[in-house]
């Protein structure tokens, strides 16, 4: 079968020809029918710092998957061959203290799926089968792809009450991007996004963004004004990774408000504690999904009106690789998917 795979450490992947994988008793194999690049992804095949300490070669990229079951283990009963199916790219212990309290996203002993073992950049995939995800034939197979970084979105967007609340998400990255559609669906009054991508912020005005603000050339604040917002933002959602983003969502966020974090950091972010203390402020840390009732609530925003369309930019053959990583790195698209079927 068809693989993409980092085969050594260094720059680079390589499409080779792998053995099927084998399928364990509580194991499936997922024929894939669709897969999209992560920024993770990106940072395997560019092999940066965190790439060189984490990823052990040679390993199948890809944690971002939809398609089909194609074999199941013979301890199997929950899922049969043919199904619709997506994969939590998280493998947890099932052993430690918050596994064992239904905390798996929280679980100290994760294995990533594309990063510790093999993923989804190829024609097969196995998985655990509590690592499966039906998928509702109403949802496409391109969305169906993206359930993952979405899955990231809803995770941190719902992690607050919205309803009526002013919302500021710095960072228009893909799932930035489908912040903006979730925090509208789910009853925010204003969402503002800021990037410095133009395209990036025409596509969350198109995801539902009250005003989309380039960092740098206009200010929060006058867009706070044209708004008629007079005491601060009551949400904000970080999503860019950049330490000046974060610097002035604390400096607009309203007394009594709530940060949630996803963006990695390259450097360690300057940030005024004594603003976090004296506005009283709630800051929450998000890792990927609530496995799984982040997926539940995904997929019923899903099949209830959420339209993430916008956000998928390229569909290209596993063959074309080179040119959508390239595509992702220079900024030129927003999410790019992997069509294995062509």
């Amino acid at each position: 079968m068809r693989a993409l795979v980092k085969p050594r450490p260094g720059p680079g992947l390589e499409l080779v020809d792998r053995p099927k994988p084998i399928v364990g008793p509580n194991d499936v194999a997922i024929a894939v029918k669709r897969a999209a690049i992560c920024g993770t992804d990106l940072h395997i095949f560019d092999w940066d710092d965190w790439a060189a300490s984490e990823v052990v070669t040679p390993v199948t990229v890809g944690h971002e998957f939809f398609g089909v079951v194609d074999a199941v283990g013979d301890q199997v009963k929950s899922v049969a061959v043919g199904e619709r199916v997506a994969g939590e790219g998280h493998v947890t212990c099932g052993t430690c203290r918050n596994c064992r309290a239904g905390r798996q996203h929280l679980c100290r002993n994760t294995i990533g799926v594309g990063i510790h073992r093999n993923g989804g950049f190829a024609d097969l995939v196995a998985i655990p089968v509590s690592n499966v995800y039906r998928v509702p034939d109403e949802i496409q197979d391109n969305a169906a792809a993206v359930l993952d970084p979405l899955g990231n979105a809803v995770h941190t967007t719902l992690s607050f009450d919205l309803v009526g609340e002013d919302v500021l998400i710095t960072g228009a990255g893909p799932i930035g991007q489908m912040a903006a559609g979730v925090a509208r669906v789910a009853g925010a009054r204003h969402v503002v996004v800021t990037d410095t991508v133009e395209e990036r912020r025409t596509i969350a005005l198109r995801m539902g963004a009250s005003r989309a603000v380039e960092p740098g050339t206009e200010s929060l604040q006058a867009a706070m004004s044209e708004l008629g917002m007079r005491e601060g933002f009551d949400v904000g959602l970080e999503m860019s990774g950049h330490p000046a983003a974060l610097d002035d969502m604390v400096s607009v966020i309203n007394h009594g408000g709530r940060i949630a974090l996803l963006g990695l950091y390259g450097r360690r972010p300057d940030v005024d504690m004594n603003t976090l203390i004296f506005k009283g402020l709630t800051v929450k840390g998000i890792y990927g999904r609530e496995m799984f009732e982040t997926w539940y609530k995904a997929t019923g925003l899903l099949t209830s009106g959420l339209d993430v369309s916008p956000v998928i930019s390229h569909v290209l053959p596993l063959e074309d690789f080179d040119e959508a990583f390239d595509l992702v790195r220079t900024g030129r698209a927003s999410k790019v998917i992997f069509d294995l079927e062509a």
